[in-house]
C-alpha cells in the first residue's frame, strides 16, 4: 500500500466517521452536558491514566534488563510520556512507541532490534491483557446487557493474538517462517526480521518473566478502564462497570489500529455505537468520548513539557563562524 493510499484511505475513514457523528449528535446538546460535566469524576479519570504511567513504564524496564539493558525508572517513565505526547500527532499509540525506540536506541547504540522487540512484545502482551479482559466482560455482561454485536470484533482479535504467540514462541512455527525467507531477502529485510523474531523468541526462556508482566498488563487495564467509566459519569452516564469490560478492551484495540490520525472521530463514533447499543443517547456517549479524548491530551501534556524544558536547556545551535 503506498503512502498515497493510505493518505486517501485515511482521509475517507475520518469523513465517514464524521459523518455518522454529524447524523447522530446534536452539536448544542452535546455541548450543553459537557458544560455541565462533573468536575471530580473527570479529575479521577485523568488522575487514573497518569498515575499508572510509572507502572507501564517498569514493566517495560523489566522486558529491557532480559537483554541488558538496564535503565532506571525516572528516565522510562519520561520516556513514556515523551511517546504520548508523540502519540497526538503520529498515527495511534504505534507512533508513539517508535519514538521510545529511537530514545532507547540512542542511548544504546547497536541495539535497535532488541529494543523494538521489547516494545513490541510488551504491545503484544498488553494486546493479549486486554482480549482476555473483553473475554472476562463478555462472560459478566450475558444476561444484563445486548452486546453480542460485537463478539465478532472480539473474535478478530482473539484470532489474531493466538497467531502471533504461536509465530513468535512456537518452535514448530520456525518451518513456517523459513518460507518467507527467500521473499524477505528479496527485499532485504531478512537479516533486520530475523534478528527482531530472535528478540522476541528470546523471552521464550524467560516464562516466569512473561507471567509476570502479563499480570501486571492485567491489572493496569483492569483499572484503566475505570478511567472511561470515571468519565462517562462525568457526563451523567450511570452504567454498571461491568459494560465497560467489554467497551473498554475493544476501544483500546480499536485505537491501535491506524485508521485515523490519533483516532480523530473513530474513538468518538466507537462511543456512539457501543454507548448506543446498551441505551445512552448519542449526544451523552458523544460527550463521553470527548472527555475521554480530553483525557488522552492531558496525557499528553508532562511530556510536552519535558521535551520543552530539554529543548531550552540545549539551547540553540552555536554558529560557526566563517573568517
Amino acid at each position: 500500500m503506498t503512502r498515497t493510499t493510505r493518505r486517501v484511505g485515511t482521509i475517507l475513514l475520518t469523513l465517514a466517521a464524521l459523518g455518522y457523528l454529524v447524523w447522530q449528535v446534536d452539536l448544542e446538546t452535546t455541548v450543553d452536558i459537557l458544560r455541565n460535566a462533573n468536575l471530580a469524576w473527570f479529575a479521577l479519570s485523568v488522575a487514573i491514566m497518569l498515575f499508572t504511567v510509572p507502572v507501564l513504564a517498569a514493566r517495560w524496564g523489566w522486558l529491557l534488563g532480559a537483554h541488558d539493558i538496564h535503565e532506571r525508572l525516572p528516565w522510562l517513565t519520561r520516556a513514556y510520556f515523551v511517546a504520548y505526547t508523540a502519540g497526538q500527532v503520529l498515527p495511534t499509540s504505534l507512533g508513539g512507541d517508535a519514538v521510545r525506540v529511537v530514545e532507547t536506541t540512542r542511548r544504546h547504540p547497536g541495539r535497535a532490534t532488541v529494543v523494538t522487540g521489547t516494545v513490541l512484545l510488551e504491545r503484544g502482551l498488553g494486546g493479549a491483557a486486554t482480549v482476555g479482559l473483553g473475554a472476562v466482560g463478555f462472560i459478566l455482561s450475558i444476561g444484563e446487557y445486548n452486546v453480542t454485536a460485537y463478539l465478532w470484533l472480539e473474535g478478530v482479535f482473539v484470532f489474531g493474538t493466538l497467531l502471533l504467540g504461536f509465530l513468535f514462541f512456537a518452535r514448530s512455527a520456525r518451518p513456517l517462517l523459513r518460507k518467507t525467507q527467500p521473499l524477505l531477502e528479496r527485499v532485504r529485510l531478512e537479516k533486520p526480521v530475523r534478528h527482531f523474531y530472535m528478540g522476541v523468541h528470546h523471552y521464550r526462556g524467560h516464562p516466569g518473566l512473561l507471567g509476570k508482566v502479563l499480570a501486571l498488563t492485567v491489572a493496569v487495564q483492569a483499572v484503566r478502564i475505570l478511567s472511561i467509566w470515571a468519565g462517562a459519569k462525568a457526563v451523567g452516564i450511570d452504567l454498571d462497570p461491568r459494560i465497560y469490560y467489554v467497551f473498554g478492551p475493544l476501544l483500546f484495540l480499536v485505537m491501535l489500529v491506524p485508521f485515523t490520525l490519533n483516532g480523530l472521530a473513530v474513538r468518538e463514533a466507537f462511543f456512539v455505537s457501543f454507548l448506543g447499543s446498551v441505551g445512552v443517547g448519542a449526544d451523552e456517549a458523544f460527550a463521553a468520548g470527548f472527555l475521554f479524548f480530553l483525557v488522552t491530551l492531558l496525557l499528553a501534556f508532562p511530556g510536552g513539557v519535558i521535551m520543552l524544558r530539554e529543548g531550552l536547556r540545549r539551547g540553540p545551535r552555536p554558529e560557526i563562524e566563517h573568517g
